[in-house]
């Protein structure tokens, strides 16, 4: 049985200044890592003694998040650009009214390939491409308890990667996360089914 644990990173300082994250890279916040370690908590809780491989997004609100973990479960982490947030090109680390004032959403008929209007972007596609080898590569490996920590956006694709979502079928495709939650993956032995235990749990959050 394969068991994998996606975090999304929790409170940084991009979120309390209301600015554009994206590759913009900013630490956590004080509340952020108190959060961190509640998660780390928590996954310590649903893992046990399992043995575990850690896996980061190398930017540092989540590398941050991953640490925290790694302290609990005194293990290291791998960190790799792949597992990063959207990029927003020229906007990431601008006020959030400047992108909101000047992003497109993408047409229905051009959901996987639209930049959004902002200058150096990252599209859908763009970022499934770097996405769905690492969560694979990452799967393939014989541990069977993985603890993956990335961003908000990029979790629906880890997810589309681990359902095995061809990527041309993500245009719409959209799981909503909170900072610092906790998503459970599954893959049985007998069936191999991989099932979505447990979607964007916060629980473990002060409110």
């Amino acid at each position: 049985m394969k068991d994998i644990f996606v975090v999304t990173h929790t409170q940084s300082v991009h979120h309390e200044e209301d600015k554009v994250g994206g590759w913009y890279d900013t630490e956590l916040t004080v509340r952020g890592q108190e959060d961190a370690a509640a998660t780390a908590e928590r996954l310590r809780a649903f893992a046990g003694e399992k043995e575990v491989e850690i896996y980061s997004s190398d930017l540092r609100r989540a590398a941050q998040t991953a640490a925290a973990i790694a302290k609990r479960f005194q293990r290291p982490v791998a960190e790799t650009a792949d597992l990063r947030e959207i990029s927003y090109g020229v906007a990431g680390g601008k006020p959030q009214a400047w992108l909101d004032a000047r992003y497109s959403p993408a047409p229905d008929d051009n959901r996987l390939d639209f930049s959004c209007g902002i200058d150096g972007a990252e599209t859908r596609r763009d970022v499934a491409a770097r996405v769905y080898p690492c969560v694979n590569a990452i799967v393939a490996r014989p541990c069977e308890t993985q603890i993956i920590v990335t961003h908000g956006f990029t979790l629906t694709l880890v997810l589309a990667a681990w359902m095995k979502i061809p990527i041309d079928a993500c245009g719409f495709l959209s799981f909503p996360a909170k900072s610092g939650s906790i998503t459970h993956l599954r893959q049985d032995d007998f069936f191999r089914n991989r099932a979505v235990v447990r979607l964007a749990d916060a629980s473990h959050l002060r409110c």
